[in-house]
């Protein structure tokens, strides 16, 4: 029963996977079609000021860091180093918090991946967020990014705080005494009163 369970949790967490790569491809290709050329083209308003769509061609990794930089690659080659390591370790566990958060970070790793291997290096970045009062644009960035993001920050508050805990995990109770165990003893115990009798 349980090997089912875990079964399903692994089969729940690739289908986040797909769905985060359904995704951001979709509204990739649809700002490609839509919203060109990068960098140039049309800004779409999606919450006044605040939040719009501007297409442009990010050569670096979430957010622009390592734009065009070898230390891009090395921080790629970590990151899926270590995201197929935690996954490993839990494989066999039913724990379907931590899963389905693994498969909010592998979908949007393999988001922008397909977006590399498909525009020679960059990926296709549209969502803008800026706060115009005070002068602070946030970097360009894509549903992909997002799914990492939160999924980073997720698996940090559970590992942080134990919030999922792994089920199985119960407190241990102190084992009852054998039956051998008490008639030893109460055998010792009539002998130590014979003694003194």
């Amino acid at each position: 029963m349980k090997v089912r369970r875990v079964r399903l949790y692994d089969a729940l967490a690739l289908l986040t996977a797909v769905i985060v790569v359904v995704l951001d491809q979709w509204t990739k290709a649809w700002v490609v079609a839509n919203l060109g050329p990068p960098g140039k083209g049309t800004q779409v308003s999606l919450v006044g000021n605040y939040l719009a769509l501007y297409y442009i061609r990010n050569n670096g990794a979430a957010f622009s860091l390592f734009a065009n930089s070898i230390v891009l690659i090395v921080f790629i080659v970590l990151a899926i180093g270590v995201i197929s390591y935690l996954y490993l370790r839990m494989f066999n566990t039913a724990n379907l918090g931590y899963k389905l958060i693994f498969g909010l970070i592998i979908g949007g790793a393999v988001g922008n991946l397909i977006d590399r291997a498909r525009h020679s290096g960059y990926v296709v970045d549209f969502i803008f967020f800026r706060i115009p009062q005070i002068g602070f644009n946030f970097a360009i960035f894509n549903l992909a990014d997002a799914a990492i993001s939160v999924g980073v920050f997720l698996l940090f508050v559970a590992l942080l705080f134990g919030n999922l805990r792994k089920p199985g995990t119960q407190r241990s109770e102190p084992t009852p005494a054998t039956p051998s165990a008490s008639k030893s003893g109460a055998l010792h115990a009539s002998k130590e009163h014979d003694a003194k009798t």
